[in-house]
């Protein structure tokens, strides 16, 4: 039997095995960097409406870095990382950020949730040309090296997203009926503007589309709309709450719709069980990490790290929480990036570094997915896998999959 402190150790080797950047004679600093400690800092909807992503994503970053600096931190120096509540507000987001950057003195904003907070606070970070590095929001907007170098995505965007499910859909219901039901903002509209890019000439095949503001408390009415226009393949890009709603509600009106949703609401624990698993059989998702609840990964040995790692630093954090996974491996990537600066800690540095990935991989990642960034192309995922629910877990369906 492998031990917790073993194993935890290892998650160091796994995510710093990348060649560091070569050692420079003569050390460089930004705002918050020096010989024994990098200064971070991340706003997270603690409370308010996207809590469910927040909550627990945010106690696994705290005790990721916790485990980081009992190491001996990265390249030796300590992180010292402050987490502030933007309760999913975009004014939250930006007074949290200004204190970020004026008062704590951050080398870089990393790993924020959520497209509401990132967009309000995209324009504030470049203007003072701080990284808002390794973002988990998939807006296409967070992609726009020209607008705003400073913003490095670190998550499948969601227009890349929608191209891989109408190809999935094509190739799965060639005749179908769509309807599609987004959340009014750019974590809708994209994924809705590369569904129907996807499908091309085969676009004329949606039938209905409903939308719904984040506030509103039940979408029940926009899902008996889309039944009543006869589809029988339901997509949607929503939020965890509206997602297990829809699927609540797909089951109590005895509906059986092909029924794809995104990939960000695929948790086990915070979407599919609220709306009963039994109700969630036969759900269709993208995925690019393997899940803690799949049996096929319970003997594998990045699982048994992860595990290890959260009852160890995280112990309230439920690992079979999507967010939880997802902020994990976000971590991994940072210790990445800044293993790779060396002693070259500055702001320029990192986006160059965070910049620079050439089909590498993070703990947990599904086989066939890979990260890749670019200076002139920040998406660092290309491909994904599709899933479907069994009532359990989730099953990968087919080989991995392209937006080509």
């Amino acid at each position: 039997m492998v031990k917790p402190l073993s194993l935890a150790l290892s998650i160091i080797a796994v995510s710093t095995t990348l060649a560091a950047a070569p050692v420079h004679a003569q050390k460089a600093y930004g705002p918050g960097a020096s010989d024994t400690e990098i200064k971070l800092g991340q706003s997270t909807p603690l409370s308010g409406p996207a809590s469910a992503f927040g909550a627990g994503a945010g106690r696994a970053v705290v005790g990721y870095f916790e485990m980081i600096n009992e190491r001996g931190g990265i390249n030796g120096r300590k992180i010292s990382f402050t987490q502030l509540d933007n309760a999913y507000s975009a004014p939250k987001a930006i007074e949290q950020s200004r204190k970020l950057v004026e008062d704590v003195g951050v080398l870089a904003e990393v790993g924020t949730i959520g497209t509401v907070p990132n967009v309000a606070v995209q324009k504030y970070l470049n203007a003072k040309q701080v990284p808002q590095l390794l973002i988990t929001a998939g807006g296409r907007r967070f992609n726009d090296p020209k607008a705003f170098p400073w913003t490095v995505p670190f998550y499948p965007d969601f227009e890349t997203e929608g191209r891989i499910v109408a190809h999935y859909v094509l190739n799965a219901k060639p005749d179908a009926k769509i309807g599609i039901l987004f959340q009014n903002d750019d974590f809708g509209r994209d994924y809705m503007k590369g569904l129907r890019a996807g499908l091309g000439p085969k676009a004329s095949q949606i039938i209905a589309e409903a939308s719904y503001e984040l506030a509103d408390p039940t979408i029940d009415s926009q899902i008996v709309q889309l039944k009543a226009a006869g589809v029988d393949t339901l997509i949607e890009q929503s939020s965890a709450k509206a997602a297990a709603q829809s699927i609540r509600k797909v089951r109590e009106l005895n509906w059986s719709p092909l029924h794809v949703i995104g990939g960000s609401t695929a948790s086990v624990e915070t979407v599919l069980k609220p709306a009963g698993l039994e109700a969630s059989k036969g759900v269709v998702t993208t995925l690019f990490l393997k899940q803690p609840g799949d049996p096929a990964w319970a003997d594998d040995e990045e699982m048994k790290v992860y595990h290890a790692f959260l009852k160890k630093y995280a112990p309230s954090a439920n690992p079979d929480d999507y967010s939880v996974l997802v902020a994990y491996m976000n971590v991994n990537a940072l210790t990445t990036v800044l293993k790779k600066c060396g002693d070259q800690l500055t702001r320029e540095n990192l986006i160059r570094q965070a910049t620079s990935l050439h089909g590498e991989r993070m703990p947990l990642m599904l086989p066939g997915v890979s990260i890749s960034t670019a200076p002139g192309d920040y998406t660092p995922f290309k491909v994904l896998r599709i899933a479907k629910f069994d009532g359990t877990s989730w099953t990968l369906a087919g080989d991995p999959v392209t937006a080509d």
